[in-house]
């Protein structure tokens, strides 16, 4: 059975925040998170999670839509591997890639060369072909995955690492279709599109402990300061841990980069 590709729009995010601008880390101490949203310049596939002082830092550009069912709608739709046009703005006609989502009030995270990340602006239109959810492996639920990149996620599968469903903080109990989970522990030397196992866990539904399961997901932002939050995983396959065979591969893991995600000129 075939997937259904739809064209949504969405807009590059304006980064907002309440009439203070601090937030209360782990220890108490506050701080003025940066780099959640809209167009972040500087943070790039490959780089450490926690090498920015950021807070749920992510490569590239967030989209959201002014009505909140549609950005909802545009969070469920959009897979890793879409293609994403600009359509309005100094960047108009540029391509990029969507690298994945996060929950809270939904965004879709949009992967675009630098020379174009430097002509965007918060406002500016843009076109994802959502394609892939729905769709399916033998023994397998895919989620938020373009077709495009099954390949990619060839079995069995290279992580950089496996690790307990007990250290998945927030996204638990939540949608796998429109939100990451925050990882409270990760694996050594972890890095952004990196590709990791979480043992113990279903989020065919709604995320949440299953004896003898596994999801693997890919590393869409860094970490941060709020409790029970960390490095965001967007869930993309999810079963059995008998049908789903993964290698942790530790600093040989090169993960998801910038030639897997099919940049078009």
């Amino acid at each position: 059975m075939s997937t259904v590709a739809m064209n949504l729009t969405g807009a590059v995010e304006t980064p907002a925040m309440g009439s203070s601008p601090y937030l209360v880390d782990a220890d108490g101490a506050p701080y003025v998170p940066i780099g959640s949203s809209g167009v972040v310049l500087g943070v790039r596939l490959g780089d450490g999670v926690f090498d920015h002082d950021a807070d749920h830092a992510a490569p590239g550009v967030t989209l959201e839509h002014r009505d909140q069912a549609a950005r909802h709608a545009l969070t469920a739709f959009a897979c890793l591997g879409n293609e994403a046009v600009v359509r309005t703005g100094a960047a108009a006609g540029a391509r990029g890639t969507v690298l994945g989502k996060r929950g809270e009030e939904g965004r879709v995270i949009v992967l675009f060369p630098d020379e174009v990340l430097a002509q965007l602006l918060p406002g500016d239109a843009v076109a994802v072909r959502a394609h892939g959810q729905g769709a399916t492996l033998p023994g397998l639920t895919v989620l938020n995955t373009d077709p495009r990149m099954l390949p990619r996620l060839a079995l069995p599968l290279g992580v950089r690492g496996i690790v307990a469903s007990s250290v998945v903080g927030n996204g638990i109990g939540r949608p796998a279709q429109m939100w990451d989970l925050d990882l409270q522990e990760v694996p050594p030397g972890l890095r952004l599109g990196d590709l990791v196992a979480v043992d113990d866990l279903d989020v065919r539904h709604n995320a949440g402990y299953r004896r003898g399961w596994r999801t693997v997901g890919v590393i869409v932002h860094g970490g941060s300061p709020l409790p029970g939050h960390g490095p965001g995983l967007m869930p993309l396959l999810c079963g059995p841990a008998a049908d789903l065979p993964v290698h942790a591969d530790g600093d040989q893991h090169l993960g998801l980069r910038a030639d897997d995600l099919d940049f078009r000129p």
